[in-house]
């Protein structure tokens, strides 16, 4: 293959098809990934993405972006599972600096911090770890807003006292304004099992049908080797 730029591809008939059986397999197991992640909370399904000329770059033709639509939203009455009913994400500081997320599974320390089941500091929308100044004996105490305003009950003062608000912010780390936190949800992947196994299926019929060509080449060239070796 020759471009008018001068670049020119030149590639034997046995490394075409080898060629598209690691791109197909590389496929798959983005496939393999999404369904993996059906069940898990805040996993965002992966797209596949097909640059030009990968039958002749092979795998490094392929790269992946995240669907960031939202997933399934389920209640666990946990005053402490939030869930994001529109794009975002929590702000979370960890040993390897501040991270992103849509697990909004969180618990308190006896310090009443404000922690990831992984022990990861929540951050608040100022980016400083958010540290509830009353350890409530009942997590029901936990009043959190729409948008991200935390609240405790004070039981001396019969009062609801802010704490801080949950910092959400979009993919380049920005702060969004009006989040939509639901207090007492999980969400879960937004990975639809039927169409991962309904994309799925044309990928692994390719691969199947580069593998009998490879297979086919490759019994024809020892044919040729052999007739060879009996030539001479």
């Amino acid at each position: 293959m020759r471009l008018n730029g001068g670049i020119e591809y030149q590639q034997d008939g046995m490394r075409i098809p080898l060629y598209a059986m690691q791109v197909q397999t590389r496929l798959i197991d983005i496939h393999n990934d999404n369904i993996v992640g059906f069940d898990k909370v805040g996993y965002q399904r992966k797209e596949a993405v097909v640059s030009s000329f990968t039958e002749y770059l092979g795998v490094h033709g392929i790269s992946s972006s995240v669907d960031d639509k939202v997933g399934r939203i389920s209640l666990t009455k946990n005053p402490l599972d939030l869930a994001l009913a529109n794009k975002g994400y929590f702000q979370i500081e960890t040993k390897n600096g501040v991270k992103l997320t849509r697990d909004g599974r969180f618990k308190i320390d006896k310090d009443g911090n404000l922690l990831t089941l992984e022990d990861d500091k929540v951050l608040s929308n100022g980016g400083v770890p958010i540290k509830l100044h009353i350890v409530p004996d009942d997590l029901k105490k936990i009043k959190i807003k729409d948008d991200g305003t935390i609240s405790v009950f004070n039981d001396k003062t019969r009062k609801l006292e802010r704490v801080a608000t949950v910092g959400v912010v979009d993919s380049h780390g920005f702060l969004i304004e009006d989040p939509i936190i639901k207090q007492g949800y999980c969400e879960f992947s937004n990975v639809s099992m039927a169409n991962e196994f309904m994309e799925m299926m044309p990928v692994i019929r390719n691969f199947e049908a580069n593998r009998q060509m490879f297979l086919i080449q490759n019994q024809n060239l020892q044919k040729v080797i052999n007739q060879l070796g009996s030539a001479t």
